[in-house]
């Protein structure tokens, strides 16, 4: 008789006490290592917990509705007798008859390095796009390492960016809000703010959805390695830990490396009163007066919440116009809206540091209306980011950067050395967590052998300022500089009755069609949750859909989503909640 093993609940990470949902298994059932047992769900997320071993189970410890940890079994399971051993006769017998494999499961096979590789792929980074890379890659069966210098997983995007910006974007949203029913008959006393409490719940917010990707690491086995990764050959990664040096050897690897916060000269980010966007989302302070230098997308996203919370903001931008990228009729209700809630916007204006100490900074601002000086309690440098390239020893691979520090790849994120693929923001504009993420996966699978490409039509981009404002595709600057011949379709905010209700009635949907096939080939949306509806403006761009086609889909009402509706009817020439007469 068989020996019987126990399979019980690996390490799920910071949870305890996870409810089952599902059971995928039953006594009899012949099990294979690796496939799925049962599904738990926690306030987290959903997953399945997976077989340690294969075999035949004969008993299960769990049922639907249970509450399960570490540790507690699952099942019992007894090892399938092996088949007899063939002789060396049937051997040769069913080698004759094997079918030879296709281009794909050769190309399958991973590529042997020089010597012994520690893994088949590397991947150095855990941002949006190294994660999802070393995730899928273990998922296709390779065997994977994840190197990030944080000590959490989700690199700039979910420790120090992306996620911890949308939590104080969040509540700069409510106080907004609060504030603006005072003259519709709700009143609430003055804002207390507790910035302590305020710090905490945004880290909380880190926390969990880091804590996850940790624990969706080790279901995956993907080796996690934590410091600073460098290369010391082109099959070999030298990484900086707590516990000294650790060498690894790889047949593929994906770069990942993300990029940095850049500073004009003079403007030493150092300094205890002059932050890039990771120190203002620390949130040490709410300082009477901020200088933002920059007015594109991050500048004016940390601007809207430190304004939210009490401080007299000023822009600073060198050049014409806030939000470069966006149509400027798109950026107009933003900047109807802060015109009356910064101290000032100036355009066309450099900004310099005259002088420091520990209080505040002297700023020299040039401008079209002549130059002054100012001082502020802290400056947010907001003016751009550059690539890692240039701190990971590209050079010991064969590969190199351009002058703007990027690295080239092809549509199947390989770079010029055959096995080392690179992705997100070390591969240029636009620098977002979501393009990476498509990319990591195109990478992994490549190197798994499947054919697959990056061959997106659109990558939607969103700032999260209020209002927001989103755009994909063609932009209707951009379709007058390259001569493509459209047609535009404008639907005001002002007559979808949601954002009446929303007190908000300053948004706009936009959408572009070519004038010679019908199809949308962009689209623009300002006002609250732009960024969420831009999603079905990608997807119509990505189907190649007419403007009959969104027309035609029933949309729910009362919704902000039926302006992108009502904006592709008035392309029709069949929108009735307007008047447009016939041209």
């Amino acid at each position: 008789m068989a020996k019987e093993t126990q399979l019980t609940v690996p390490d799920i990470g910071d949870f305890d006490a996870v409810a089952v949902i599902e059971v995928l298994i039953a006594v009899g059932d012949s099990v294979e290592p690796e496939q799925s047992l049962i599904t738990l769900e926690s306030d987290k997320a959903t997953m399945e917990v997976p077989a340690s071993s294969g075999g035949r189970i004969t008993d299960v410890k769990v049922k639907v509705g249970d509450k399960v940890k570490q540790g507690d079994v699952i099942a019992l399971i007894a090892a399938e007798q092996p088949e007899p051993a063939q002789t060396p006769e049937q051997e040769s017998k069913a080698s004759d008859k094997a079918e030879p494999s296709t281009p794909a499961e050769q190309a399958a096979t991973p590529v042997a390095a020089e010597g012994e590789a520690d893994c088949d792929v590397l991947v150095l980074g855990a941002g949006p796009g190294g994660y999802t890379a070393a995730f899928r890659a273990a998922d296709l069966g390779l065997k994977t390492v994840l190197v990030e210098r944080y000590a959490n997983l989700g690199g700039v995007c979910l420790n120090v960016g992306c996620i911890p910006s949308k939590a104080l974007l969040h509540a700069a949203k409510v106080i907004d809000e609060v504030d603006s029913f005072r003259d519709h008959g709700l009143k609430f006393g003055a804002l207390e703010l507790d910035l302590d409490q305020l710090r905490g719940w945004k880290e909380k917010v880190v926390k969990r959805l880091t804590g996850g990707l940790a624990g969706l690491a080790k279901q995956r086995k993907v080796d996690v390695v934590q410091g600073e990764g460098q290369f010391a050959s082109a099959h070999e990664l030298r990484v900086t830990t707590s516990d000294g040096e650790r060498r690894i050897r790889f047949r593929h690897c994906i770069i990942a490396a993300g990029s940095r916060p850049i500073a004009p000269p003079g403007f030493d980010l150092d300094h205890p009163r002059i932050m890039d966007s990771t120190a203002a989302l620390e949130l040490e302070e709410v300082p009477k007066r901020l200088l933002v230098v920059g007015g594109g997308i991050i500048g004016l996203e940390m601007a809207t919440v430190y304004q939210a919370l009490g401080a007299k903001v000023t822009v600073a931008e060198l050049g014409d116009r806030l939000m470069p990228g966006a149509d400027p009729d798109m950026v107009r209700p933003l900047r109807k809206r802060i015109d009356k809630r910064y101290k000032s916007i100036l355009l066309k204006t450099k900004a310099s540091v005259v002088k420091t100490n520990k209080k505040s900074v002297k700023i020299r601002l040039e401008g079209p209306d002549g130059d002054s000086e100012e001082t502020f309690d802290r400056v947010l440098v907001a003016v751009g980011r550059q690539p890692n390239s240039d701190r990971i020893g590209l050079e010991t691979t064969g590969l190199g950067a351009d002058e703007r520090g990027i690295i080239a790849v092809d549509e199947f994120m390989r770079t010029r050395v055959e096995h080392i693929f690179a992705i997100g923001d070390i591969v240029g504009q636009p620098m977002l967590a979501h393009k990476a993420s498509h990319e990591g996966k195109v990478a992994a699978e490549v190197i798994a052998g499947h054919k697959h490409a990056f061959d997106a039509r659109t990558i939607p981009a969103v700032a999260y300022t209020d209002p927001e404002v989103a755009w994909a595709g063609v932009t209707e600057e951009q379709a007058k500089a390259e001569g493509i011949e459209y047609d535009k379709a404008v639907f005001p905010w002002a007559a979808n009755g949601r954002s009446l209700s929303l007190e908000r009635d300053e948004g706009i949907t936009k959408l572009l069609f070519d004038k010679a096939t019908g199809r949308i080939i962009g689209g623009a949306i300002t006002g609250p949750n732009a960024g969420d509806l831009i999603a079905e403006v990608a997807l119509a761009i990505e189907m190649g859909c007419e403007a009959e086609d969104i027309a035609l889909t029933v949309h729910p009402h009362p919704t902000l989503s039926e302006t992108v509706a009502m904006a592709a009817e008035a392309a029709a020439g069949t929108l009735t909640d307007l008047y447009m007469p016939k041209r």
